[in-house]
């Protein structure tokens, strides 16, 4: 997980994939409703392209990132819900150049950062390649969103290894969002990618075991689908409890979705 290149060109992947789910759609089908209550595809769309703008800007200018992160009243999701304004009357092909400009940027931005070099973000500063992880985390999320709500099935890669990776690295946010105290056992995780390749992290004599596919780990921790829904497994109290409530962001857990609601 520490080879910036190599998360940069599956992150530059990802978000072209996002793209392409939505580079051929008729004005009206950018208003079509996702999973996600209150957004539409384009909400989704716009919210990346501001989560992305805000990286570029952290890894290019840090200081005048930092400045607005001060200036920030109520958090990141009341920043988040102000900024989709600016993007609420756009056409479709006006909210689509900018979705590019910022990706391409933010890409370029967070390429250009030394790998040993900090970038300052919202609760403290993250090595690039971390940052580039939580911005696969969130195309995978949002990407979701869209996929569910256009009927598109998505043929996942080994891309995945960034997103579980860094959802282990943040396995106590699920915790936080919940007021809980996490607890001081380490996890194993025991995690099969798409090609079959087996994905571990943690100490292999840990009493508290996850296994299971990749992608349904991670929709589990983009809170994507109802763990009923998955394939997930877990040994030990504590790794059943957690994946009740895992999530690789920080903040409300939201409502998450339903068991049963995709039916898949």
């Amino acid at each position: 997980m520490t080879d910036t290149t190599a998360v940069l060109a599956d992150l530059t992947a990802e978000a072209a994939e996002v793209d392409a789910l939505v580079a051929g759609l008729t004005e009206a089908e950018w208003e079509t409703p996702t999973p996600a209550p209150g957004w539409r595809v384009r909400e989704q769309i716009a919210h990346l392209t501001f989560i992305l703008r805000i990286a570029g800007l952290a890894a290019a200018q840090p200081e005048v990132f930092v400045a607005m992160t001060k200036s920030l009243t109520g958090g990141l999701d009341v920043a988040v819900d102000a900024a989709l304004k600016e993007f609420e009357h756009d056409p479709a092909e006006v909210l689509l150049t900018k979705w590019r400009a910022d990706r391409d940027t933010a890409i370029k931005a967070l390429a250009a950062v030394p790998g040993d070099q900090l970038v300052p973000w919202l609760v403290r500063p993250l090595p690039p390649y971390v940052l580039a992880c939580a911005g696969m985390m969130e195309l995978f999320g949002h990407g979701q969103d869209i996929a569910d709500a256009l009927g598109v099935r998505r043929v996942r890669t080994g891309r995945l290894r960034h997103l579980v990776g860094f959802a282990v690295r943040v396995r106590d946010f699920g915790y936080e969002a919940h007021q809980l105290t996490p607890p001081d056992t380490d996890f194993r995780f025991e995690i099969t990618g798409p090609s079959g390749e087996l994905w571990t992290f943690g100490p292999e004599d840990s009493p508290e075991r996850i296994t299971g596919g990749a992608e349904d780990f991670c929709l589990l921790v983009t809170r994507r689908r109802h763990r009923d829904d998955l394939g997930l497994r877990a040994e030990g109290a504590l790794a059943d409890r957690w994946l009740d409530i895992a999530q690789a962001y920080r903040g409300p857990a939201g409502d998450g979705r339903r068991a049963g609601q995709f039916g898949d």
